[in-house]
């Protein structure tokens, strides 16, 4: 059994990841209204990898005799003025993403709940893959500065991301 807190935490994160989700989701969307459409497969692949997050939580809840709450998910932005506003913003909600898993492996520890923490291992693995993934398209978009070339061929590179997620 899991204890009440931290079902609730998990059923908030379940929350959180499908949050994620829609917003990756709606990044694409816009880009896929530009010439970036490599950008736009980036960000769908992404938006995949959330749900997936949602799913091994849901999972995981059921696994441990918990239950599954799912609550509303707000409408995520669609318009952005850039490239690199786009990728900053996955950047900033990936280091949020962080934190949250950070409080729940904090409130697990003073639970007891090892097998949590067990669990939560492989979101703070991904968290760091995840951070480095958007801060690294971050710094190669200002590197580019205004260089169509460059934007394309970023854009063209970022088309090639294959989905490899780790083990969980």
């Amino acid at each position: 059994m899991i204890s009440k807190k931290v079902e609730v935490a998990l059923n908030q994160q379940i929350n959180n990841e499908l949050a994620s989700y829609y917003s990756y989701l709606g990044m694409s969307a816009f880009l896929e209204t530009t010439p970036f459409k490599g950008f736009a497969s980036w960000m769908r692949m992404q938006a995949e990898e959330e749900q997936g997050h949602a799913m091994k939580i849901f999972d995981y809840l059921n696994d441990r005799s918990g239950k599954v709450v799912l609550e509303a998910v707000d409408q995520p932005q669609t318009d952005f003025s850039s490239p690199l506003e786009i990728f900053e913003s996955s950047l900033g909600q990936e280091m949020e993403v962080t934190g949250q898993i950070n409080e729940i492996f904090q409130l697990a520890q003073e639970e007891k709940d090892f097998a949590t923490l067990e669990f939560l291992g492989w979101f703070l693995t991904e968290q760091v893959e995840e951070e480095k993934s958007a801060q690294d398209m971050v710094d190669l978009l200002k590197l580019a500065g205004g260089s169509v070339e460059a934007l394309l061929r970023i854009d063209s590179e970022a088309g090639q991301r294959s989905s490899e997620e780790p083990e969980a």
